[in-house]
């Protein structure tokens, strides 16, 4: 059965940029924001950190917490955050990308006429109690922060 707003949001911990783990069970009692992207420094993805980072003071204001997750390691990781300065924590889901895998945001997809196992841009948001509070499987990654806030009207 797919992931349904309520169900309990599936734990995972993960390396950030500098190699550290960061587990979703240690962040209960905020909201967290999980992003799913397929790759640093491409132009849709770019377009969805930049939302996240231009909105950061309305996230921070409402105690939201941002994670980005992606197959890329930390070092991709370090130069994304550094040229766009993004203050936000992004994450490594390496392959067979379990985490992306549980949140059902790894699969196959088309590009170009081509089959390929990749990551899927979803977003999901996690309340403090560590239920899945709203998901998208829709993203438009130039407004996703921006429909994040007013869909918990917080806009």
């Amino acid at each position: 059965m797919p992931l349904q707003i309520g169900d309990d949001a599936p734990d995972f911990t993960l390396p950030d940029q500098n190699g550290e783990p960061v587990s979703l069970a240690s962040l209960r009692g905020r909201r967290v924001v999980i992003y799913f992207y397929p790759k640093d420094d491409t132009p849709g993805c770019t377009k969805e950190a930049c939302n996240f980072r231009d909105r950061w003071s309305d996230l921070q204001e409402h105690g939201i917490q941002v994670l980005g997750i992606s197959k890329d390691g930390g070092t991709s990781h370090e130069r994304f955050i550094r040229k766009y300065e993004l203050p936000f924590t992004l994450l490594t889901d390496e392959e067979p990308c379990p985490v992306a895998t549980a949140y059902e945001s790894y699969g196959l997809k088309k590009f170009m006429g081509r089959e390929y196992m990749g990551m899927m841009r979803h977003t999901f948001v996690i309340d403090p109690e560590g239920k899945l509070e709203r998901i998208y499987r829709k993203v438009k990654a130039e407004t996703m922060a921006d429909e994040i806030l007013s869909d918990l009207a917080l806009a």
